[in-house]
C-alpha cells in the first residue's frame, strides 16, 4: 500500500515539475546521452565509501543523482532539479536501506509514459554499479 502511494505521489509531482521546468539544457558533453540512456559520470572508492555520480536519462525530471554507499548500505541521495519534494523524500526512506533492497522498491517505477521514472533511473545506476 504505501509503495503505491509512493509511486502515485512521484507520479503527480514529476507531472507538476515537468510543467514548471524550464527549457534550459544540459551540458553540452553530456547531450549525446540517449534519451532512455543514464550515465554514470563519477564512481570512486575513498576510505571505503564508494561516491557515485549519474546524469539520468532525459526522459525524467531531475538532471543530476549523487549517491554515497559503503558496506552495501545507501548512506545519502540527492537528486538535483526535479520533483524537489519527492526527491528529499525519496532520499530520506532509503538512506540506511541495503542497495539491493533500494533496487527491488524502486526499479521499475514509471513516471507517466514514460517508462522510466527518477527512483527507477537510481535503480538501474545501482545495478550497473554490480548491486
Amino acid at each position: 500500500m504505501k509503495r503505491t502511494i509512493i509511486a502515485l505521489a512521484l507520479s503527480l509531482s514529476c507531472f507538476a515539475a515537468m510543467a514548471q521546468e524550464n527549457t534550459a539544457t544540459r551540458p553540452s558533453q553530456q547531450k549525446e546521452i540517449m534519451a532512455e540512456d543514464y550515465q554514470i559520470v563519477k564512481d570512486e572508492i575513498v576510505d571505503g565509501v564508494r561516491y557515485v555520480t549519474a546524469i539520468p536519462s532525459q526522459k525524467v525530471c531531475s538532471r543530476q543523482i549523487d549517491i554515497v554507499i559503503s558496506d552495501g548500505i545507501v548512506r545519502s541521495v540527492t537528486y538535483t532539479r526535479g520533483c524537489e519534494g519527492n526527491a528529499k523524500g525519496i532520499g530520506a526512506l532509503i538512506k540506511g536501506m541495503p542497495v539491493n533492497e533500494v533496487i527491488s522498491r524502486l526499479e521499475g517505477i514509471t513516471c507517466g509514459k514514460r517508462g522510466t521514472s527518477c527512483p527507477d533511473q537510481l535503480a538501474r545506476v545501482l545495478k550497473a554499479l554490480g548491486y
